[in-house]
């Protein structure tokens, strides 16, 4: 049954995420935390973190570790074929009409309308990351982490993948 339900609360994540892995992080969350309940927000979102500061796409890097983390091996390959898998299928599909109407105005006009639901969506989730990060280890360290997390990603230009290494050292450090 844990295999059933991985695979569905992946498909389901993917192929209602239209626009890549960020618009699906928000819609997986709310399967493995609200409705299945294998992780609390704040696994989540050092589930999130530290798929970020990996290379490569951030949904399959979460449902590989959900996966392996509920189900084994076996697990791993499920929730990640499923994260695959609407791709794959809606590739095959649509492949020959999307050539055909990709200069459509209705085309574009949806890609448009999609891009600020999914900002909403990441909106929201960065919200719920900060509240928790709150409650869990004060206003004082989530203050020191966002601080530092903005000046050295925007204002230094420093890769995401140091930042998340420096926020684990940190949290190793101070909040263990």
């Amino acid at each position: 049954m844990i295999y059933w339900q991985l695979f569905i609360a992946n498909f389901t994540s993917n192929i209602l995420g239209y626009g890549g892995g960020p618009a699906t992080i928000p819609l997986l969350e709310h399967e493995v935390v609200d409705r299945y309940h294998w992780f609390t927000t704040n696994e989540f979102s050092e589930m999130v973190a530290l798929g970020n500061g990996l290379p490569g796409p951030i949904a399959t890097k979460l449902a590989a570790y959900i996966g392996y983390e509920q189900g084994g091996i076996l697990g791993a390959f499920v929730g990640l074929f499923a994260s695959v898998a609407p791709s794959l299928i809606m590739m095959i599909a649509l492949l020959g009409l999307l050539l055909k109407y990709k200069d459509s105005p209705k085309v574009k006009r949806l890609t448009k309308i999609v891009r600020p639901t999914i900002a909403v969506l990441l909106g929201v989730m960065t919200y719920e990351f900060f509240f928790d990060s709150y409650t869990e280890i004060g206003w004082i360290h989530t203050a020191i982490l966002v601080a530092s997390g903005y000046i050295l990603l925007e204002k230094r230009g420093i890769s995401p993948v140091y930042v998340v290494l420096g926020a684990l050292v940190y949290g190793a450090i101070f909040l263990a």
